[in-house]
């Protein structure tokens, strides 16, 4: 009989080749409270989550029979889910290469079991956040009110966790979503790299400013006309980003 999986708590998919490594990111995840599935190779990685559809994804780089950069791609196409990726490689190509496939963060070997569980924790909230809906006073559910941020053509709208340009929606993922709605809230204003690392990523991403240049164009790709003349996503060269107020 199939295992059913108690959806009140999240779950989380842990995709490495070294079962010691599993074992250990199991055994941590179950201690925070954590509903667990295991994967030991890319094909099998694939396969959970489709089935399974886990709440975020701690997947290696290193894996037999397809590589995590290619398991990650194959996810984001399929249904928008947080993945982490672990590697034991420190490449800056394999930094760049990750985020652009749709990472949404990135953890090098050996990393703290404290800095990993941080990070899990923020990619899940960010999530909870635009999904779970508010209590009032006597902690009775209450509905949103319609929460939406509108700047020239493009339109969020909060409570759907959905960006449109000129009323086509696009297809973002959770820290792409964060980024623009960060900037979208504060139209004309320019934000800093380093600013949008620590409100963005959180305090606990220990990255470096090009993750952010990376993020910025993944995200143009996706809303621009032209990405070498953006109208929406503006750079102020040598400070940050902002968004066109008009």
């Amino acid at each position: 009989m199939e295992e059913e999986i108690d959806r009140g708590q999240k779950t989380i998919l842990v995709v490495d080749d070294e079962q010691t490594i599993r074992e250990m990111l199991v055994t941590n995840l179950k201690k925070e409270g954590y509903e667990t599935l295991e994967a030991g190779d890319g094909i099998t990685a694939i396969n959970i989550a489709l089935e399974k559809h886990p709440d975020l994804i701690l997947l290696d780089i290193m894996l037999p029979k397809m590589d995590g950069l290619s398991v990650c791609k194959r996810i984001k196409n399929s249904y928008n889910v947080p993945i982490l990726m672990l590697t034991a490689r420190d490449a800056e190509i394999d930094k760049i290469l990750g985020l652009e496939l749709g990472a949404d963060d990135y953890i090098t070997k050996p990393f703290s079991v404290r800095e990993l569980m941080a990070r899990v924790k923020a990619n899940l909230r960010k999530v909870e956040n635009n999904s779970m809906p508010r209590e009032n006073e006597n902690n009775n559910y209450v509905p949103k009110k319609e929460n939406k941020i509108k700047v020239n053509d493009l339109e969020l709208d909060l409570d759907r966790f959905e960006v449109k340009i000129r009323g086509e929606i696009i297809d973002l993922t959770v820290r792409e979503f964060e980024v623009i709605k960060f900037l979208a809230s504060q139209p004309g204003q320019v934000v800093t790299r380093e600013t949008l690392l620590e409100k963005v990523w959180g305090y606990e991403y220990y990255g470096d400013i090009r993750t952010v240049d990376v993020t910025v164009r993944r995200i143009r790709e996706k809303i621009e006309k032209d990405t070498s003349t953006p109208k929406i996503l503006i750079t102020k060269r040598g400070v940050g980003y902002y968004i066109a107020s008009n």
